[in-house]
This record gives structure tokens, sequence and C-alpha cells, in this order.
């Protein structure tokens, strides 16, 4: 394969896009660069197809450490199992491409992508999306391509194309798009309560953004592309299906009547074995051909549902359009948690559990950027068989499950409160009971109620819908808090979270081209008017974050020290801040600026270990009373302890109203004694005075010293 390099401008970017160097023995090699980061991706096939019912393919997403200069922690200083954030953007190759293979299609597709440079400055995921496409455009492999994909920031008012992380920092909005010639194919983003007007704005923008990487692509393919490899999709027997529809039309319409899911499932199960049955009895061929009548009583399903859900305006359980299921909220539901709360809506049940904690708990990340970067808020979401009602192997953490938590972690972070106004770790975990129907949004409704019982200090409640579209010819219905079946049979489901004020987080996977402007805006402005719904019946429960946080939740008070302080805090190799720990229970938490966080669930012990770490680091105050302990006793004074480790001498003179004739007439070493500084001089020498302290209020006693 000959060498080829080609330029493109996005924006104000330069793309680079390269093949026929590297990886030539894979199906398909492109290596993408933007600035100083560079992905190879590879797609490669098998020669023979699989026996089995679903398109196989994979993707794969890895970062190098070397790639950052960085060597990877742990004991066998090689990158191991996918992180999160591979495993994510996994998902984001993945689900622009795979609708793009023909039907059929049974071989084993691999696509490959490696993070080769990595700058710190451009974001690498976006770049393997295009690179993928680019790889399947040159291999010899099947796929109805090409598409390719931008992430889109906003920034001082203006749309922009493969920002930069400094640009994510300052930018409202985030989103990564992927998009064919003629339409927009994948959408996955967070927003600070953006409007739907600017992210249908932002939705226009990269598609046409990402025009000069789709042309490149076919450039690239006339270049050097393989020849593809002779393949025809299996075409039904259309005498099959007329056969399955003239029997099933009736009972399909009469089965799918029945609302509640199992139910419905059995009954479509029973008709569908009933038409197999009476079909494979005619003869001995279509007995052979079982497995084809069975695809056309799927096919006959779908297309019952669909006419009746396009046309005739009648949805799979008898919703209209934009009829949302019924909706029942519970908070504080487990008593020995944080916050909590169940939230249900139809057939689809999700608690929620809110864990609060302190620095000490804060996850710590190895990544590209960061060798020590600190997250502070974490949203686990859990999907066990039983929820759909089946018995399968738990075998960890799914892709699945990961790609729907961080669309919920991604979704509420944007609410939270800020961290230094609220200095706690916090973790969510989200169990799904039940499911019929994005559990993922109703892990936001049932974590925003969570937060809110534990206290919480939320900038405003928050829900998310899940919402469908089917179209036919220049029909179509869009479709609020879509059912899974309506998923299945639908041309585009997309999810979108926000409060009343505008959108956090959307996500968008579409089968089918011909999205106009139109149809978004229908759709974004029906979503808005259901998550305004959702929030009305949430409010029911919870309207706003109690008062108090939950009484088993940590207190943290922070305080601020001068840094130079800091040291006497910790004190020699640790052993003060240890007998402040053990002296009190608390947790302490020290940071570079002079922030001290100090958490305990015990409020007695929180105010014992504030009053010391004040002492240690607090300057005496001209005019401040103290309650401090003779330390020493001289013929012209005593000297007191009034601050840990800092001593006053209080002369003879001022111990008492009268005269004093021996220290001792007035105080013996141990004795604890209230005192007033009366002066500090340059040298830091303290005076105090006893006999101006005699008329103190006891509110106006500090007490460092015990």
């Amino acid at each position: 394969m000959s060498f080829v390099r080609e330029e493109v401008t996005v924006g104000d970017k330069t793309v680079i896009v390269e093949t026929g160097k590297w990886a030539k023995q894979a199906g398909g090699s492109i290596l993408m660069r933007l600035g100083d980061t560079l992905v190879l991706v590879t797609a490669t096939g098998s020669q023979e197809p699989r026996d089995m019912p679903f398109l196989p393919l994979t993707c794969e997403y890895k970062e190098k450490a070397y790639s950052a200069g960085h060597i990877p922690g742990g004991f066998f200083k090689r990158e191991g199992r996918p992180g999160e954030q591979e495993t994510l953007a996994c998902r984001l190759m993945d689900r622009p491409v795979r609708p793009l293979f023909p039907d059929g299609w049974r071989i084993d597709t691999q696509l490959i992508a490696q993070v080769l440079s990595f700058d710190g400055v451009n974001p690498s995921e976006v770049l393997a999306i295009t690179g993928g496409s680019a790889a399947l455009m040159l291999s010899d492999l099947v796929f109805d391509g090409p598409i390719a994909a931008t992430r889109v920031g906003y920034v001082g008012g203006k749309l922009i194309a493969f920002p930069t992380f400094e640009q994510l920092e300052e930018s409202s909005l985030n989103m990564i798009v992927a998009a064919s010639r003629d339409a927009i194919t994948m959408v996955e983003g967070g927003m600070d309560e953006v409007s739907e007007s600017l992210l249908i704005d932002a939705l226009m923008f990269a598609h046409e953004s990402v025009q000069p990487l789709i042309d490149v692509q076919l450039k690239l393919q006339a270049a050097v592309g393989r020849p593809k490899r002779e393949f025809e999709s299996p075409k039904p027997d259309d005498s099959v299906y007329a056969k399955v529809k003239q029997l099933g039309w009736g009972r399909v319409k009469e089965a799918t009547a029945v609302r509640e899911k199992h139910e419905r499932y059995a009954a479509l199960s029973t008709v569908g074995a009933g038409i197999i049955e009476e079909l494979c009895a005619e003869g001995k061929s279509l007995h052979e051909r079982d497995g084809e009548v069975k695809g056309a009583y799927s096919r006959l399903k779908k297309e019952y549902q669909r006419t009746q859900t396009i046309k005739e305006g009648k949805r799979i359980d008898g919703r209209k359009h934009d009829e949302i299921r019924n909706i029942s909220c519970e908070a504080g539901v487990l008593p020995s948690v944080h916050g909590s709360a169940v939230f249900t809506r139809g057939e689809t049940q999700v608690m929620a559990a809110v864990t609060l904690g302190t620095a000490q708990d804060e996850q710590r990340l190895d990544t590209l950027r960061s060798r020590d970067e600190r997250k502070k808020f974490m949203l686990h979401y859990n999907f066990l068989p039983f929820c759909t009602g089946e018995a399968k192997p738990l075998r960890g953490t799914s892709r699945r499950e990961i790609g729907h938590g961080f669309l919920a972690e991604r979704s509420v972070r944007r609410v939270l409160p800020n961290h230094d106004d609220f200095p706690y770790t916090i973790r969510i975990v989200s169990e799904v009971l039940e499911s019929n129907g994005s559990s993922s949004m109703g892990t936001v409704c049932s974590a925003s109620l969570a937060l809110m019982d534990g206290g919480v200090p939320l900038k405003a409640p928050i829900a998310g819908i899940a919402m469908g579209l089917m179209k036919e010819g220049d029909e179509y219905a869009v479709l609020s808090d879509i059912l899974g079946d309506e998923d299945h049979i639908g041309d585009m489901d997309f999810k979108v979270t926000g409060t009343r004020e505008g959108v956090t987080a959307l996500q968008m996977d579409i089968k089918v081209s011909g999205l106009t402007r139109e149809i978004l805006e229908k759709a974004l402005n029906q979503a808005r008017d259901g998550r305004l719904h959702i929030l009305d019946e949430m409010q029911k429960t919870l309207a706003a974050p109690r008062d108090d946080l939950s009484p088993n939740a940590p207190r943290i008070v922070t305080i601020k020290i001068k840094p130079d302080k800091i040291r006497d805090i910790i004190g020699p190799g640790g052993k003060t801040i240890r007998a402040i720990v053990e002296q009190t229970g608390a947790q302490i938490d020290i940071e570079d600026d002079g922030s001290v966080n100090i958490a305990s669930a015990n409020s007695r012990g929180l105010q014992q270990a504030i009053d010391l770490i004040k002492g240690l680091t607090l300057e005496p105050e001209v005019g401040q009373f103290y309650s401090g302990i003779v330390k020493r006793c001289a013929d012209f004074g005593a000297f007191v302890e009034i601050l840990p480790g800092t001593d006053g001498l209080c002369h003879i003179s001022e111990l008492d109203n009268g005269r004093t004739n021996k220290v001792t007439d007035v105080c013996e070493e141990g004795d604890e004694m209230i005192v007033k500084v009366i002066n500090v001089d340059r040298d830091g020498k303290i005076r105090l005075s006893r006999r101006e302290a005699f008329d103190a209020n006891p509110d106006e006693v500090n007490h460092f010293v015990s």
C-alpha cells in the first residue's frame, strides 16, 4: 500500500490523516494526528463468518502510558485492563459504526485504537472514531460509511470544533458528535444547563464541521482502498412473510394490547409458536426453514408495532406519543445510609444510595493527563439480571453499566455544590430493581432525590427522560419515555437530562438519515416538557434538600490557616496530627493552600479537634481572653500556656487587684487561669493580666489548652 498523507482543516484546527506507513498487514490502518496527539486505528476482519445471530464487532481503545511520558503504576509496570475512560471511548467508537454494517454480516470485525502520543492539549478519543471509520473504508470489509466525529465546545458565545482541554475548562458545552454525509449518527455530551436551541445549533455546527473529514476518507479510499469483499445480505422469502402475516396480523394485534411487559411477551411468544407450528406442519420444506419463519414473525411484530405507533398514534402500551408513565417516588428508604431514594416510572425502578466521605475517600486516577488525578464525585450503576426477570452469571461490571453510570454521573455532576462550599467526597450507587425503558434516566432521578434526602445542597433538582423516534417516509412519531421494545424497533433513541433551567447531558444514537432541524426541535422540546413533568412529580416527594445532613454522615468543618503553620499541625514525623486524631477521633486533611478539613460524626470530637488545631495555629491577640494553664511559677510572676506551645507572662502585679506578696499565694503549677493578653512585643513576648480578666464574659473566653 502506498503512503498517503492528507491535511484537513476543521475550524482553526488541522487534522492530519496518514495511511500506508504503519501496520500494513491490518485490513485497514490509519494514523490520526491533532497537534502532537497521535492515534493509530486498525480495522481487521476474519476470513470466514461465524454462525451466530448477531454482528460480531469489537472495538478497543488503548491509552499507552509512554504516549505521555509515563511509566504505569503498580507492580507489573505495564498497561492492564481498560480503565473507565478507555471503556467509554470503546463505546464511542462502537455506537456510530455498528448500524452501518450490512444485515447478516457475521465476519469477526475488530477496531483497535492506540494512543501513541499524547500532548496534554488535545483529547484523543474523538480521533479514534474518525480513524475507525477511515480504517474500515480502506479495508476489504463491507461498511456503509464513512462517518466522522468532532468534539464541540462553546466558549465566549462561539461554537468551536476540536476544543483543547484548556478551552473545555471554560466551555459550557462538551459534546462529541459523529455524523455521515447526510445525518448525525451519534451524540454524547454534557453541558451547563444550556437551552435546546443552542444544542440544535451545536449539532448542526458539528455536522457541517466533519464534512472535510468525510471527504478525505473518500479520497483515501479512491487512492489506496482495497476492493470490498463480495457480500450480499440474506433476502427473506416474501412468500413466507406473506403467509406469516396472513396468519398472524390479528393475533399480534391482540397480544400487543396486553399492557404488562412479561404477560405481553408471553402472549406474543404463544402466538409465534402457534404460527410456526401451523406453517411448518404444511410441509417438510418449511419445517427445515423454521428459522426463516421465526425471522418473518419478528419482522411482523416490528411492522405491526411501528404501524400502530406512526399511523394510528397508539403505542405498544396504549399511551399517546408524549405521555409519561405513572411515577412514584420515595425518599429516606434506607435507615443507615447518608441519603437514599427509590424512583419508579412504569416498569422501571431504580434505588440510589448516597455516601458522604472525606478527602481520604477520593478516587486517585493515573491518567495520561495526570499521574495523581483526584475524583471527588463517583456514580456507580448496577444492572443485575433479576431486574429484567432473567437469570445470568455475574461477570463483573459490564461496558454497558460503565456507560450508563457515566451518563448519569455527568448529568448529576453539573448540579453539585462547589467543593469549596461542600468539601465532601460523594459516592452514589444506583441499583436497578426493575427495567423496561431507560434505567439510566431513572438513575438520574433517584440520585437527585437521594442527594436531597442526604441534605446535599444541590444547585437545582435534576431529572432525565429517554426519547424515541419512528420514521416512515415523511411520517414520523417522537415518543416520550420509551419502553425497551420501542428502543429496539425505533429509528433513534436519545436521553436528555437537565433542570428546569436547561440541559445538562445529552446522548443520541440515530439509525436513519434525513433527521431535519424540525424533527430535532420537536424532539428536544417534547423532551423538555417530559422532563418538567417528571420534576413536578419528584417535587411532590422532596422539593428541596433537607435542612441538615443525615445524622449518619460525617460533619466537615473547613478552617483556613497560614500555610507556614501547616508544620505546626503535622509536628515532627506527624506526631502532633496523630495525637489529635487519637484524642478526638476526627479525621484531618490538610491542603497546601492552608485549608484544613476536619471531619467527624461526633460533634464533641469535631469541636475538640477544631479547638486544638486553632490553638496550634492561632496567634495571641491583644485584648482577647484565654483560659490557660499555669506552666511555671517564678518570683516575679507566672508563665501561663494560653495556646498549645505558646506561653505568656502574667506579672505578679497583674495577678490580683490588691498587692500580691508571693505568686504561689494566687496560683500553683497546673492551675487553670483566665487571663487577658495586654501586650505582644516585637520579639513575640506576651504579657498577660489576670486581674483584667475577672469580669470577662464566659462567651468571650477562648479555650485552646486542656
